[in-house]
Parts: C-alpha cells; structure tokens; sequence
C-alpha cells in the first residue's frame, strides 16, 4: 500500500474494516492519488480549464482514483457522512459526467438526506428531461432553480414508460418540500408509482428497511433496484408528513393495489401488501391459499418461465455454468465500433 500506483489495495483494505476506519483509509487514498495524478497528468489535470476534466474515465490512469471516490460514496453513507458522500459524487460527475461507475443515482437520495429539496429536484429533472442530451454538462449537478411546471400527457408516458425509478421518487419528494402538496408533486409521485411500484409498496406498507444492498444481478426498476433505493432513501420517506402524503394519493395508490390472480375470484387489496405473493416468482398475489391452489395450473408456466430468466442472468453475470433449464442468452461485443453477439446458451454441452 505504500506504492501510489497500488490504489485499489486501499479500497479493499478500506473494506475490511470498520466503516470509520475504512473512511480514514479511503481519504487518505484519495490524497496519495490526487497527488500521484498531478504530477503523471499536470498540476491542472484536477481544473476544469484543463484537458481531462469532462472525460476523466476515458483515461486509464485515472481509473484507480475514481474507484477510490465511488468506494468513498459507499463509506461515507454508511458512516452516516451524507453531505460528504453527495460531495463525492458531484466531484465524480463534474470529472465524468458520463458516469462511467453509475453514481448519478446516489446522488439524489444524499440530497435529500442532507435536506438539500431544491438542488435534488434540480438534478432529477434534469436526469427525467426525455430530452435531455446524452452527455449533461457536470452530469446534471450543475444546480439550478427548479421547474414548477408540470410535464404535459405525452411526455408523463415518456417519462413513466422510460425513466428511472429512483430519480422518479426522490423528485416527488423533493417537489413536495419545494412546492408543497401541489400538482407537480403528485405527479412524480404518480410517475414513480408506475415505474417501480414495489418502490411504494413497502413504503405504505411500513415494511421495515432493508439491511442492506442487494447484490443480485439486475433489470432496471426490478425488486433489486427498489431494495438499493430503500436502503438509500427509505427514511425520507417515513418521515410523517410524507408518508401521510404519499398515502393519501389515490392516483399513486391504485398503482400498488393488487387484485387476486385467481380470475374466479376477483379479490381487491384494501390496503396495501395486504395479499401474499407468489413465494416463487414473487410477480403475483393471492388473497388465500385456496385462490393459489386454485390458479397454479394457470400460473404454473409463467412462474417457471420467470424464474428460468432470473437462474440464467445470475448464472451468467457470476460466470457460472448455465442451468440446463436456461432460457436464450446472447452477449454483445462493441470493441472497434461493431457489434460482435455471441449465444451462450449451449456451451454447457461443448
């Protein structure tokens, strides 16, 4: 570790101990790299007038030091440090706004936690926008005042259909600090409803907050998601006024509300996660065992077919071998500009 050029030595030796600990290995980390990269880059290589700031990732020697910030971002939230964990990822975007190491969905909740409502709407609007650029200049943390004005038909179904579950909430919150119980408020709410409703399901449901990040493979707005974002965020959320907020929407409530999948039955939720769901799947509810006795033929292959998908990603992004049940899986390559797709599925046989 005392070889500067060694910076992931300390990220993980950051991690094997004690969170205040690790913090002090971290920083001490992020000063021996500063330091390593000025006099590797320039004195200027840290000035937004130089050359490197706006696309630091893409050179490779700055690597080690943006892993150290993204390990500092993960230290300092759990050390309960939340202004400076925002600070870290602002600093990350303004270096690269293309977020090579995916923190922009951080910063929002340490926003929130740090009671920062204009800035973290600010940046989640900007993060929303459908129209946005591919590259946003400081990757959205450039704050400014935030909009009041709230999205017409056509561009909510962009937004509910496309858009990021955690930007989606942490902009209804913060539009409800900002403007108040108004209409722009419940329309993110509404928005963060359809996109990840399971989001809104343990917050209504007072669920308690997870321990943890999930670190299962992933689609985007998935139960794996919505338990990173709690982990994040949930707090926020409890707070009384906005938990009484949030359930008093009916718009965002009858997104949550589910119905017996039994189709004989036709059961309705009257208050939230009050049905159990599929213990397999984990995509359907049932108001009592009879109604699942009684829909398992039906439900039987979607179940199977689902939990196919989910066996064969993990397999896959843990580089296991593929199950024998496992669904067509293709990998794509990009290296010099064309694209390469080779099939996974079947190498279990070679």
């Amino acid at each position: 570790m005392e070889d500067e050029n060694n910076l992931d030595a300390f990220v993980q030796f950051a991690f094997l101990h004690h969170i205040p600990e690790g913090v002090k290995v971290l920083e001490d980390a992020e000063r021996k790299g500063r330091t390593a990269l000025k006099r590797r880059l320039g004195n200027d290589c840290f000035d937004d007038s130089g050359q490197y700031v706006g696309n630091f990732y893409q050179v490779v020697t700055t690597r080690p030091y943006m892993r150290v910030l993204q390990a500092q971002v993960r230290l300092y939230f759990e050390n309960g440090q939340y202004g400076k964990s925002a600070k870290t990822i602002i600093e990350m975007l303004r270096l690269c706004p293309g977020d090579n190491l995916g923190q922009r969905t951080w910063l929002g909740s340490m926003l929130l936690l740090t009671n920062r409502y204009s800035d973290a709407l600010s940046f989640c609007q900007t993060w929303l926008d459908p129209n946005r650029p591919s590259i946003v200049p400081r990757g959205g943390a450039a704050f400014k005042a935030p909009s009041s004005t709230c999205y017409d038909t056509e561009v909510e179904n962009k937004v509910s259909n496309f858009g990021n579950g955690a930007m989606a909430y942490n902009a209804a919150v913060a539009a409800f600090r900002v403007f108040g119980d108004g209409d722009l408020a419940r329309q993110y709410l509404r928005i963060a409803a359809k996109i990840n409703p399971i989001i809104l399901t343990k917050i209504l449901a007072k669920i308690d907050k997870p321990k943890g990040f999930n670190m299962l493979p992933r689609t985007s707005n998935g139960p794996e998601d919505a338990q990173d974002y709690l982990f994040l965020t949930q707090d926020v959320w409890m707070k009384n006024d906005v938990w009484e907020w949030a359930n008093a929407s009916q718009e965002a409530r009858s997104n949550v509300i589910k119905a017996c999948n039994n189709s004989a039955c036709g059961a309705i939720e009257t208050k939230v996660a009050q049905f159990k769901r599929c213990a397999a799947c984990k995509k359907v509810v049932y108001c009592s065992q009879p109604c699942q006795r009684t829909d398992w033929s039906k439900h039987k292959p979607q179940c199977q077919q689902h939990q196919e998908v989910r066996n064969t990603i993990r397999a896959v992004c843990r580089g296991r071998t593929l199950p024998d049940s496992a669904v067509p899986t293709f990998s794509a390559d990009f290296v010099g500009g064309g694209v390469a797709v080779t099939e996974l599925v079947g190498f279990n046989d070679d």
